[in-house]
């Protein structure tokens, strides 16, 4: 699987080199930065002692949505409950979370926000689901670079086949399944601006491969009598 760590106005260059080096360590590649501090200056490449390629080919964005633009499956991280995801992912179960959703994503990012209060709410909107690490005290709090660490050893090993993904994962993915479901909310009235709405696409992502490929079908009648009805 083609795993992307993203990082969202990260303001401390060491924790950015921190995040590189965590990365390189577990054997991810993939580092993506939304409006980031000075990556690539002194202090950044110190802290990525042995991964400066992880800095020097990172990606950076304007904005999150289009950090997550190519993503199939995007989990946010957060420390606290949020109003906008009800079901936090325990970072300790996220491997075998992941794992299950093998046949309809092929790239997965794992979204952190910025040291001082993480990820805006909005920012945790555009993600598919929310994780958490369990820690016994809320402070002193993890720093961004141990954060990333802990999400990166908790996917290392991750049995994900790209070569063996179905085909049709492009059309009868996760995601695009997912925007097939938001044209229908939006045809009956239940837009973004709902909490309901918010909700459907969430509990949508505990759904399995078998699940997926059933909905893609009744959706798609679904879609084509409304169509048909306007």
């Amino acid at each position: 699987m083609d795993v992307s760590f993203i990082l969202v106005e990260p303001a401390v260059p060491e924790n950015v080199g921190a995040a590189a080096r965590a990365l390189k360590t577990m054997g991810f590649i993939n580092l993506r930065l939304v409006n980031p501090c000075d990556y690539l200056c002194d202090k950044a490449l110190m802290l990525a002692h042995g991964s400066h390629d992880i800095l020097e080919n990172a990606r950076t964005f304007g904005s999150l949505d289009k950090a997550l633009s190519d993503i199939d499956f995007s989990i946010a991280t957060t420390a606290k409950q949020r109003w906008v995801k009800q079901n936090i992912i325990d970072s300790r179960e996220l491997k075998s979370f992941v794992e299950n959703k093998a046949g309809t994503i092929n790239k997965l990012a794992i979204v952190f926000g910025g040291e001082e209060s993480g990820l805006a709410n909005h920012d945790i909107e555009l993600c598919d689901r929310a994780a958490a690490i369990p820690i016994a005290n809320p402070y002193p709090s993890l720093n961004l670079g141990q954060a990333v660490m802990v999400f990166a050893y908790a996917l290392a090993d991750i049995k994900m086949k790209n070569k063996e993904i179905e085909k049709g994962i492009h059309n009868h993915g996760f995601k695009p399944l997912r925007k097939r479901i938001i044209t229908i909310l939006n045809q009956i009235g239940i837009t973004n601006k709902s909490l309901v709405h918010g909700r459907v696409l969430e509990r949508l992502t505990e759904i399995t491969n078998e699940d997926i490929n059933l909905l893609h079908s009744v959706t798609a009648k679904i879609n084509d009598a409304l169509t048909k009805n306007k």
